[in-house]
């Protein structure tokens, strides 16, 4: 097995209401001895005097008071813990239909998906709508955890079934974007969570931790095409460093090697990287993910939200675009409305020209005709920008084919899109 020590696995959950996703979690960091004494004490307490015979893990994670109280999910909850293998950010993301938002939000950043099903109820609607956004966002590893196994007495007919349903409704959009994995568990007791199960000797798999712990995350971006968008530009005050100036940001895909001819956008200048560093260790060269430092060799203008890439690996570049939309606002979009579009760190001016066409993400039909988006529903559309976008599909790089809507007047995050 590869090491993952010190490598952070970024997981999602997804699901029904009540189909147990805050109480899987509170398993996980129960049996991994990740929760602390106080809180480990606090459950016990509060499931005796509910008058539980078994301890309400729920409680691990619903932190806020309207949750506790109704038993559910609200917002996104992001919950750490360790093995000694890797580390683990787990966001626990709300069920209900109404908080689709805060789902996308919490998935969006995500590696994995964990998608749990009650084995009582099998596939439901909200099952198909928690797997249409990872199909949007394009999530290369699913767990499907058919859950509370535990309430058909551990049966491997109807576990198959609700197997056999999902891989139907997987076919059904073609989904081979991802690695989907099956594991029964019921994560009130703990059966093939953490430890294997005694009541499911027919499943001979992983347990979910173990298939976690040994998995090597496929990357974000399917592009090996470098993107390194500049966040702040460094102009030290110290004499010994009077002639540096330096441009620092994340490379997000492909590689950059010193020595690399590269073209500064918009601009269109070239120049080629002298060095490149973290803090003062200098490099060779820097991967995807890597947050570094570089200088050019030439005298060239850079500012903050410029993207520099590979000279012979320019992005795409347009003023219009067709972009896949979560709609976050109270404000219904419509079109000819007005914007920031950020992409990265880089803002510019937006009018929505278009609403193309809606989807149905409870059985993903397009619905054609349609004046506007509420709340939480999907669509594509059609922008227009007051300057051109440097940009790669959301299908071949996430971070550069990402962007979100913002409203000028509030200042608040309208809707998240996706370029075609």
């Amino acid at each position: 097995m590869e090491n993952n020590k010190n490598k952070v696995l970024k997981l999602s959950t997804a699901g029904n209401v009540d189909d147990g996703k805050s109480t899987l979690i509170g398993r996980l960091l129960h049996d991994t001895n990740s929760l602390p004494k106080d809180k480990l004490d606090a459950i016990k307490q509060s499931s005796k005097q509910k008058g539980y015979d078994y301890l309400d893990f729920s409680l691990a994670t619903d932190g806020l008071v309207a949750e506790r109280e109704q038993g559910i999910t609200i917002d996104v909850a992001h919950i750490y813990f360790s093995t000694p293998n890797r580390s683990y950010i787990i966001a626990d993301t709300p069920g209900h239909v109404e908080y689709t938002r805060n789902m996308v939000t919490g998935a969006s950043t995500s590696q994995v998906s964990i998608i749990l099903i009650d084995a009582r109820k099998g596939v439901t609607e909200q099952t198909k709508r928690h797997f249409f956004i990872n199909n949007l966002l394009q999530t290369k590893d699913i767990i499907v955890a058919v859950n509370k196994m535990d309430l058909i007495d551990y049966n491997q007919e109807k576990y198959q079934n609700i197997i056999n349903d999902f891989k139907t409704l997987a076919a059904q959009v073609n989904y081979k974007k991802s690695n989907i994995t099956y594991i029964p568990i019921s994560a009130l007791h703990g059966d093939n969570v953490v430890n294997t199960s005694p009541q499911m000797k027919w499943y001979q798999a992983e347990t979910l931790l173990s298939y976690l712990e040994n998995l090597q995350p496929k990357n974000n971006t399917t592009s090996a095409s470098a993107r390194f968008q500049v966040q702040t530009v460094i102009r030290p005050k110290k004499e010994e460093f009077h002639d540096f100036r330096g441009f620092a940001g994340k490379l997000k895909g492909g590689e950059l090697n010193v020595g690399d001819s590269v073209t500064i956008l918009p601009s269109g200048k070239t120049s080629s990287i002298k060095t490149i560093s973290f803090f003062n260790q200098a490099y060779s060269s820097a991967s995807a993910g890597s947050a570094i430092t570089i200088s050019l060799h030439d005298e060239v203008n850079v500012s903050r939200g410029d993207l520099i890439v590979k000279s012979d690996q320019l992005p795409k570049s347009a003023k219009n675009i067709k972009a896949n939309i979560c709609w976050m606002d109270n404000q219904a979009l419509t079109a000819a409305s007005t914007y920031f579009l950020q992409h990265g760190v880089k803002r510019v001016k937006a009018k929505v020209k278009n609403i193309l066409h809606k989807i149905s993400i409870d059985n993903f039909s397009q619905i054609e005709t349609s004046d506007a988006l509420t709340m939480n529903e999907f669509g594509n559309i059609e922008i227009q920008l007051a300057q051109p976008l440097h940009y790669d599909a959301y299908a071949e790089n996430k971070e550069n084919g990402a962007f979100i809507l913002i409203d000028a007047k509030t200042n608040t995050t309208a809707g998240v899109g996706f370029i075609a």
